[in-house]
């Protein structure tokens, strides 16, 4: 039995006790010499944690697993999901563990788990670790969504565990410590359908209701209610993703969440060039991922879940089919609004009547991607010619009669160009820097992430000293491909 943590925060149990058959208790791995690389101290005091205390060696060992508070239940979580399309009907965690359930300083109930932390049941072939890279990939990624306003499950900390990794080579294993409002996934709901225990899946979706769609459980049809409610975040974030070119990699049904966080960030990339057919990941061979894919795959993914949990909704299948469908097709409808809004904030062009922006934002989506001008500064740089000063965009775009036309038209309608900095980030995580970051950081120099970490972490305040943090990738940087690094 591990130590037992002095933490003044309590853990509680609940997934692990309303939901046994979808949990298997288990333990992390002993890390042979634990070295805390990075927490994350504001997210911390959020949880109610004293940062002093986890950055002790006894609050190290808490953030991987090794000394747990007698009260915790850790268990792996069993999941189903389709990868790339294909349904594999017993996932679950193979390398992760939920620790517990904390209650934050805000009094929001938020999941507290570990991935890299060592072989479970569900582990397969794999290994159940990870290597430093990829975790500090994930604490950069969802750490910079934060910043840029999207939902996100959040990194605490990432610890090197003193043991090597066989990937390729022979690397520095790490844990990464994350949290969320839940694990709650797709993939949780498929599992417990492929039960064929109704029960359970009763249980799940009443679990869903009560901690991430409160509203639902007053309406006449809760898990009608429960699916209207995952689709309509689920558009939302999807429409978020697209707004600031973010690529997920893996939108696999395991990898969506009920509560609308976006979560798993393996091989994922923000594009740099504009191009919708954008692909990062090494395995995404056939562009299932691509970029301008993601919302149909998110509406795929979205009809899974209604499948899982259609027997709640009617119990007539034909019944349940016709309100899933029609629940379904509000995706579309709520995506589109959301991401047409948003891009009439990009453009400053908030109080514009959609006859006037529709046209526009067209027409300059059109030019970006004949160019592939970077999306981040291009978006960036109209704020700029919003002011008057029309070069740093003007040098981006090819076609510049036509640019010149569009400029005319858009100043004439007084775009905002404060509100637009307010929403066109400067700082992303750009490929090559992260790149620069997680090799420094496995040959033991968290520095440069460091750096980048402040950079990211206030993404539409211009400021002196990050400059670089702010320039596309150079040329010699080539083609990207990100690796899930397993």
């Amino acid at each position: 039995m591990s130590e037992v943590a002095h933490s003044t925060v309590a853990f509680e149990g609940r997934f692990a006790r309303e939901l046994p058959e979808l949990a298997i208790p288990w333990r992390a791995e002993e890390a042979p010499d634990p070295q805390l690389l990075v927490l994350n101290q504001p997210l911390a005091v959020e949880l109610g944690f004293d940062p002093d205390f986890l950055r002790s060696p006894e609050g190290v060992r808490l953030l991987i697993g090794n000394a747990v508070p007698e009260e915790a239940t850790p268990v792996a979580q069993g999941y189903s999901g389709h990868q790339f399309g294909f349904y594999s009907p017993r996932l679950g965690d193979g390398r992760a563990l939920l620790l517990g359930e904390v209650v934050g300083a805000d009094g929001t109930l938020r999941d507290v788990h570990l991935k890299g932390s060592g072989r479970t049941p569900f582990a397969r072939n794999g290994d159940g670790l990870a290597a430093v890279g990829p975790m500090l990939r994930e604490y950069i990624v969802s750490e910079s969504m934060h910043a840029l306003n999207i939902p996100t499950t959040r990194s605490l900390a990432v610890v090197a565990t003193g043991r090597q990794v066989q990937r390729e080579t022979l690397l520095p294993g790490a844990v990464l410590t994350r949290v969320a409002s839940s694990h709650l996934r797709v993939g949780s709901f498929q599992y417990a359908r492929a039960s064929n225990d109704m029960d359970l899946l009763r249980r799940l979706a009443d679990h869903a209701i009560e901690r991430h769609h409160p509203s639902s459980a007053g309406e006449s049809n809760p898990y009608l209610a429960l699916l209207k409610g995952v689709i309509s975040v689920q558009a939302k974030l999807l429409a978020q993703w697209m707004l600031v070119g973010f690529v997920h990699g893996v939108m696999n049904t395991d990898n969506m969440t009920v509560s609308g966080e976006t979560i798993d960030y393996g091989p994922c990339a923000f594009m740099e060039g504009f191009d919708p057919v954008a692909v990062y990941s090494s395995i995404d061979e056939m562009g299932r991922y691509a970029y301008r894919n993601q919302p149909v795959i998110a509406e795929w993914n979205l009809a899974r879940f209604a499948e899982s949990i259609a027997v709640l909704i009617h119990e007539d299948e034909e019944q349940a089919v016709a309100l899933a469908v029609a629940a379904l097709n509000g995706f579309r409808k709520e995506y589109s609004a959301t991401w047409f809004n948003g891009m009439k904030a990009k453009l400053g062009l908030l109080e514009e009547i959609d006859a006037v922006a529709s046209p526009l934002v067209d027409e300059l989506l059109q030019l970006v991607q004949e160019t592939r001008a970077d999306y981040t500064s291009f978006f960036r740089s109209l704020s700029k010619a919003a002011r008057g000063e029309v070069e740093p965009a003007r040098r981006q775009i090819l076609d510049l009669a036509a640019f010149d036309s569009w400029l005319e038209r858009w100043r004439e309608v007084g775009p905002d160009a404060d509100a637009m900095d307010r929403v066109n980030p400067m700082y992303i995580p750009r490929n090559h820097l992260v790149e620069e970051a997680l090799a420094a950081a496995t040959e033991g120099d968290t520095g440069p992430t460091e750096q980048l970490l402040v950079a990211i972490s206030d993404p539409f305040s211009e400021r002196p000293g990050v400059e670089k943090y702010a320039e596309p990738a150079p040329e010699s940087f080539g083609p990207y491909r990100t690796f899930c690094g397993t």
